[in-house]
């Protein structure tokens, strides 16, 4: 079983699989994010793990691949995949990470167990994560989570944007899972204005997402 994931002085492991890895001793989860930012851009590599001995929890960093993995449990690891849509995404996750385990990530995105789910189209992994979403308090909090990574509210008031300025290539399986999440709680889509990027998706406001979303603002 896996030891609980502790805040405060630590101790993590960054490698990139040349056996020169790197250890280091930190005080609090900045100066841990600004050690593996500094070694993410001096090893040029399709993967960079880092690892907390005392905890057992590893977060696996893949651009080649396009890919985070998470694990946690030293003797019955269980490991998690991610498939990363932005290049800018890899940092802050660690950062989650530094902040609190394992755990930190789970509302990062759609996590699977199997890597090969994630061959999948990014419309089919995001309808099938929101079809695992069975009541309306789940539902609106997953659907908080994506309007807090890219949504605003319309000036007038009267709409809640998501993917602002986004392309339609953009956040697709975000997008796919959304729409499932919109239709679950039965809030009315409407067309976004001509002069919106592509990718954006309007909906009405909702006094129970009104609530929901001001804890993530």
């Amino acid at each position: 079983m896996a030891r609980p994931y502790k805040p405060g002085p630590k101790q993590f492991v960054f490698a990139v699989g040349d056996g020169n890895d790197q250890r280091v001793s930190v005080g609090d989860p900045q100066e841990a994010y600004v050690a593996f930012a500094a070694f993410f851009r001096d090893r040029e590599s399709d993967v960079h793990t880092i690892h907390d001995e005392a905890s057992g929890q590893s977060l696996v960093l893949m651009p080649g691949q396009g890919v985070i993995s998470r694990t946690i449990g030293a003797d019955e690891p269980r490991s998690e995949y991610l498939q990363v849509d932005r290049g800018n995404r890899y940092l802050p996750s660690a950062m989650l990470f530094f902040e609190n385990g394992y755990a930190g990530l789970d509302r990062f995105g759609q996590w699977f167990s199997d890597l090969a789910d994630l061959d999948a189209s990014p419309e089919t992994r995001g309808a099938a994560r929101a079809a695992m979403i069975t009541t309306e308090a789940a539902a609106i909090e997953e659907t908080a989570r994506i309007w807090a990574d890219s949504g605003c509210v319309d000036p007038s008031d009267q709409y809640y944007v998501f993917f602002d300025s986004h392309g339609v290539d953009d956040d697709r399986a975000e997008r796919a899972a959304l729409l499932k999440l919109i239709e679950f709680l039965g809030i009315e889509r409407v067309d976004a204005p001509a002069e919106g990027a592509g990718g954006e998706v309007w909906v009405r406001t909702d006094p129970r997402l009104d609530v929901e979303f001001a804890r993530w603002s």
